[in-house]
């Protein structure tokens, strides 16, 4: 069978050929993983090859990143080459509006970072669209086909994936077995084939080669057989990204993916979502620590009470007015104001002006910052507590 190795020469990434089942790596530089001079991954399924980062994928990606160059800085702005557009798409929980988005398009074959305080809507937008929560009105779109009232399942089958800011590990099977629930179309899930393996053994002695490069990408391979349960969180987080890519998605959502991650593996983990986009997958991620999102993000959406309030690259977000302003509260550090308004002035004209301050910058904001009204609303309650004692 053809593709399970890539067996270029040092630096290249040519496609080359292992024997049927064998799950193999190819080495170029550094054990560690992640990023530059990493392994480089090649498995198959059905004789088609994927998970390999080629010069050519690389720059495609960066082609598909440039076409953002020339778009507007504004909410709503259409993109050059869309993968999912969304309209009017509106979700209320009695009298609270949790997602109330206007119009929003995100660009093919980059990575786009959905930022925003807590409680912006950001988790409930991704439940709407990968097809686990329905809207009250609106309609959104995968490579142009219709989204509404898709059942889930039917969304990640259609190449649209997702994970969970609490991740959703089987605790009891083992991590191979996490990895295999992943594959789809298997022939075995049925009950009447499931008694005749020979309909499905060679399917299922390719998905396992498939999970086994994913693992040892991800460098969980020596966990394969050890219960999922027993995993940190931040392992958790690896096998959660694994085991969505056994589905071959070309979209992948990830929710908080550096969210209780030990920090010596979050460099890892970030050259793992930068290698989805060197693949040609679509990555849209929610993240609070804008050191992460300036690192591999190409494009930030921000939303604020539900809805879409700026767009952008990261450096041109960071010093978005507006946005420091939802996250830290129209009453933070007023000395700062006039120097950020002039940045904001000079990113609209399309010039470089005077760089606003660090206070003036949310590069510093993490995930325990809260809306200005929590802040307000935790005040009062600690208060009203001075007051009865």
């Amino acid at each position: 069978m053809s593709g399970l190795r890539g067996e270029g020469g040092e630096g290249t990434d040519e496609i080359g050929t292992a024997p049927a089942g064998e799950a193999v790596r190819r080495e170029s530089g550094d054990e560690a993983g992640g990023g530059e001079g990493s392994p480089v991954m090649l498995a198959t399924t059905e004789g088609r090859p994927d998970l390999v980062v080629t010069e050519e994928s690389r720059a495609a990606a960066r082609r598909q990143a440039a076409m953002l160059a020339d778009v507007e800085h504004r909410p709503g702005i259409p993109k050059p080459d869309p993968v999912i557009v969304v309209d009017k798409v509106r979700r209320s929980f009695g009298g609270l509006v949790a997602v109330d988005v206007e119009h929003v398009e995100f660009q093919r074959g980059v990575i786009t970072a959905l930022i925003g305080p807590n409680g912006a809507g950001k988790t409930t937008f991704f439940n709407l669209l990968t097809g686990f929560d329905r809207p009250d009105t609106g309609t959104w779109s995968l490579n142009g086909r219709s989204l509404a009232r898709v059942p889930s399942y039917r969304v990640a089958r259609l190449g649209m994936v997702r994970t969970f800011q609490l991740t959703k590990a089987l605790s009891r099977l083992t991590v191979m077995e996490n990895m295999l629930l992943g594959g789809a179309a298997q022939r075995g899930e049925h009950f009447l084939a499931a008694l005749l393996p020979g309909l499905w053994r060679k399917q299922e002695n390719l998905m396992e080669a498939r999970a086994q490069v994913l693992l040892e990408r991800f460098m969980l391979h020596n966990k394969a057989p050890d219960f999922a349960g027993t995993l940190s969180g931040g392992q958790r987080k690896l096998l959660e990204m694994a085991r969505a890519l056994m589905v071959e998605p070309t979209v992948v959502m990830l929710d908080e993916p550096m969210a209780g991650v030990n920090p010596a593996l979050t460099q890892s983990l970030l050259g793992h979502v930068k290698d989805l986009r060197d693949q040609g997958m679509t990555v849209l991620f929610v993240e609070h620590d804008m050191d992460v999102v300036a690192d591999i993000s190409d494009w930030v959406v921000v939303m604020a009470q539900g809805g879409i309030i700026a767009e952008g690259p990261p450096q041109v977000i960071m010093r978005n007015r507006e946005v420091i302003d939802a996250y830290l509260g129209t009453q933070h550090d007023e000395d700062d104001a006039p120097a950020g308004a002039a940045g904001a002035a000079a990113e609209t004209a399309g010039t470089s002006g005077p760089a606003a301050p660090a206070e003036g910058r949310i590069g510093a904001v993490r995930a325990d910052v809260q809306p200005q009204t929590d802040v307000a609303q935790t005040d009062a309650a600690r208060t009203g507590k001075e007051g009865r004692a």
